[in-house]
């Protein structure tokens, strides 16, 4: 059985998203991910400029991942 590998695309929010997701301008989402990315590097996680893993950015705005729904 053959395994789908996850790309960065999938792991990951870029610039871009962020401000399609948060509605802020370019400046303020690298703001963003520079604070989120503060954040996990103090609870030992490995980050990367520009990006944020979609699962922090998600749980810390109070966003559902596409396709689910709260019951």
């Amino acid at each position: 059985m053959a395994v789908a590998l996850k790309t960065a695309r999938d792991m990951f929010y870029f610039v871009d998203d962020v401000m399609r997701l948060l509605g802020y301008s370019r400046s303020k989402s690298y703001k963003v991910i520079a604070q989120l990315n503060r954040e996990l590097e103090a609870k030992g996680k490995c980050t990367c400029e520009g990006r944020v893993v979609k699962k922090y950015l998600d749980e810390r705005y109070g966003l559902e991942p596409a396709g689910k729904e709260r019951k």
